[in-house]
């Protein structure tokens, strides 16, 4: 059905640049002229002498296309003139005014059912169509096309925070079809709409699966589950006496970490080795790709860490901040280094401290007062006990995860550029229909036969079930 839209058969010029043309029978007008807008000025707070009301607020229009009435609302008050002025009926639509970046101003919301005492909060335009021109279904499509609230992103103003007058919100062009179109066109959407939406819920799903299925490959891996050589449990297990771990295999061994790393503190005789940052997201890279101002500075003397040394934030343990180097470079004092000692492999090491149940560890086992200046010292990281397979299970380990988890990785990345597209497409789609590039009059009068042969099919049904209760 949206394959076969085609363009409308005439059109003329908009006069407006960034439209360009649009159906011959339509309309350009300014947002003035087919909606009344109010800026409201309800805050948060609870006043004794004020009428109770629930409150619509900024993140409930930002996070929902659609206002209803079975959402959270904030309990707040309000005036009566504020509550005459600015209580939500179905249709209304509610757009952003402000906010701390310019591509967040004019994110539209319908509401779609009337919610008794539910006004308009701050950071609030509410925009009010006037029936006779136009209807919230079509007005909130409209403004939810990026190039139609582009007009609203270059006329905000503000440095730290955006924000637009009343002027520029009701200055705003649309094109506006026939009011029997707007309903065809607003029916289209919603159809198409879900049908998209549909699609890439079921790819986000996929992906938290192959998520939760890669993190559970490693769990069973490295408590020893599963052999990863057939994939199935161990012939047999032992107790180990640590509570999150219960069971091993009967020739593995469980070490606290002091007996498998060493902690060292080398330093750089010539200071010509690449300096080293920590990130959550990359890992342990050069400095220059987490932050390109840096000033350079000698780094004679700087802590330094090989290839395959474990580098541990000691600022930010608790939030699993550690990561390998892969390559020789200089650290910052602040962050440990340790180094394999006896019959540990570094890359299993890596995947055994990133278990939950070990970053829990981490975070019991860091210290402060104020948890943005927790620390975990050396000695308390040393009483972590792990399990310890034979060297060459622990290399078969790291293979058997590295191999799945790569072809995990790039399934999921697929299916993350099919979500991409798919919302891509969303939002082209969207754009075309409200600015008349596709015609939807002939889909939408399928769609509506449709739900008509449908109820015509239910009714009988409907008619029967009444008659047996």
């Amino acid at each position: 059905m949206i394959a076969n839209l085609k363009p409308y058969p005439a059109n003329k010029d908009s006069s407006v640049n960034w439209l360009g043309d649009v159906p011959a029978h339509w309309e350009v007008r300014r947002l003035r002229d087919i909606a009344d807008v109010r800026f409201s000025n309800v805050d948060k707070h609870s006043k004794h002498h004020e009428t109770a009301v629930r409150l619509c607020n900024y993140s409930d229009v930002y996070h929902n296309d659609r206002i209803r009435s079975n959402m959270e609302f904030m309990r707040a008050t309000a005036t009566d003139d504020e509550i005459d002025k600015f209580e939500l009926a179905t249709g209304d639509v509610l757009i952003t005014k402000d906010s701390e970046t310019w591509n967040d101003i004019g994110v539209p919301a319908l509401v779609e059912s009337t919610v008794p005492s539910l006004v308009c909060g701050y950071h609030l335009a509410l925009v009010r169509p006037k029936a006779a021109a136009t209807s919230g279904e079509f007005l909130s499509a409209a403004l939810s096309s990026p190039d139609i609230a582009t007009q609203l992103h270059v006329c905000a103003n503000g440095v730290t925070r955006f924000g637009l007058s009343q002027n520029a919100i009701k200055s705003t062009r649309l094109p506006v079809p026939p009011l029997p179109e707007q309903t065809a066109i607003a029916g289209f959407l919603d159809y198409a709409i879900d049908q998209i939406d549909r699609y890439i819920l079921v790819k986000e799903k996929l992906i938290a699966l192959l998520e939760e299925q890669k993190q559970a490959l490693v769990h069973d891996a490295v408590t020893g589950r599963i052999d990863v050589r057939t994939g199935k449990p161990y012939p047999a297990y032992k107790a180990t006496g640590v509570e999150w771990l219960g069971k091993v295999p009967s020739n593995w061994k469980t070490l606290r970490t002091k007996y498998v790393l060493n902690e060292v503190d080398d330093r750089s005789a010539t200071g010509e080795e690449t300096p080293m940052s920590m990130s959550q997201v990359l890992g342990l890279v050069p400095s220059n790709l987490v932050d390109r101002t840096l000033a350079a500075a000698s780094h004679v003397g700087a802590k330094l860490c090989n290839k395959d040394d474990l580098v541990l934030n000691r600022l930010k343990a608790h939030l699993g901040v550690f990561a390998l180097a892969r390559q020789t470079g200089v650290v910052s004092p602040d962050y440990t280094v340790f180094r394999a000692q006896g019959a540990a492999i570094m890359p299993y090491l890596e995947l055994a401290l990133r278990l939950p149940a070990l970053r829990t560890e981490l975070r019991t086992r860091s210290k402060g007062i104020v948890e943005g200046f927790w620390r975990l010292y050396t000695d308390d990281f040393f009483n972590i006990v792990v399990p310890i397979p034979p060297t060459r299970e622990q290399t078969r380990i790291v293979e058997a995860v590295s191999q799945a988890g790569e072809q995990m990785d790039a399934l999921m990345e697929r299916t993350r550029a099919t979500v991409t597209l798919l919302k891509e497409f969303r939002t082209r789609l969207i754009a075309d229909v409200v600015t008349g590039k596709l015609d939807v009059r002939d889909s939408a009068t399928q769609l509506s036969g449709a739900s008509e042969s449908l109820q015509a099919e239910l009714s009988p049904h409907q008619h029967d079930s009444s008659a047996n209760r």
